[in-house]
């Protein structure tokens, strides 16, 4: 498993060169970008899932109307309804070749580009550690020599240590400052950036299910069907002599 950045309370130095406080709402804001990151991910799963979902139902049914055609041979009026079903279908096939791409456009493709952006925030954390790790290395080193006997050579090492434990901590100082301004930044504008695309996808399914309404409307004048069905009773029994007046031929009598 790789290591992740935002999850550093492993790879936290035993032994700091910070406050607790500091560290702390570090961790807080590590923590807020790895579930960020993470919701985000799975979102893009989701809608991925999604547009695939809505592509297989507009093919059955396609399917479904081609085969309602085929089933109808023969019988001009029942053929004539199976193909005004058909056609309904490979419109609504057509709408929902619209909501895919508008999906694409409004939320799959800027959830892609979000996601892109985390690999240099992690590298920016780690870039951090590392920074910290360092600090502590040269304030240990530091205080090593100053408990070694003060000869002119540990005189000498003491004073370049003591310059490089203040790089050290002028760095991390940096890069520490750097990060606690830019994280909670980058987590809040995640708000104005998703609105926009989370408005469009709501809009293109507004536009999706009313002309599908529409269309579905339209052949249920053409059908007859919208007016009130029978009872659910009364379209179970017509059926069931339907079936049985089938049954009655002497072509699927049973021996």
């Amino acid at each position: 498993m790789s290591w992740n950045p935002f999850n550093r309370l492993s790879a936290s130095p035993k032994r700091t060169v910070i406050s607790k406080t500091v560290e702390k709402d570090f961790e807080r804001e590590c923590t807020k970008l790895a579930q960020l990151d993470e919701s985000t991910k799975k979102l893009y799963k989701d809608m991925r899932k999604c547009t695939e979902a809505v592509t297989a139902q507009s093919k059955c049914e396609v399917k479904l109307g081609q085969d309602l055609v085929s089933t109808c041979q023969g019988e001009d009026m029942l053929r004539n309804e199976a193909e005004a079903v058909g056609a309904t279908m490979m419109k609504v096939e057509g709408f929902s070749q619209d909501l895919n791409m508008n999906s694409q456009k409004a939320v799959i493709e800027p959830l892609k580009r979000f996601t892109n952006i985390f690999p240099q925030a992690n590298s920016a954390i780690r870039k951090r550690e590392q920074s910290l790790q360092e600090y502590s290395r040269q304030q240990l080193k530091v205080e090593k020599l100053q408990e070694k006997e003060r000869t002119g050579p540990n005189i000498v090492k003491l004073e370049q240590g003591k310059k490089a434990l203040s790089a050290a901590k002028d760095d991390f100082e940096a890069q520490n400052s750097t990060l606690m301004e830019e994280m909670p930044r980058f987590y809040d504008g995640r708000i104005d950036y998703f609105q926009p695309c989370f408005e469009a996808l709501l809009k293109s399914q507004v536009a999706y299910h009313s002309s599908v309404y529409k269309v579905l409307s339209e052949l249920a004048s053409e059908l007859g069907a919208d007016e009130e069905p029978p009872p659910d009773h009364k379209y179970n029994a017509d059926l069931q002599k339907q079936l049985s007046d089938m049954k009655a031929l002497s072509i699927v009598l049973e021996d």
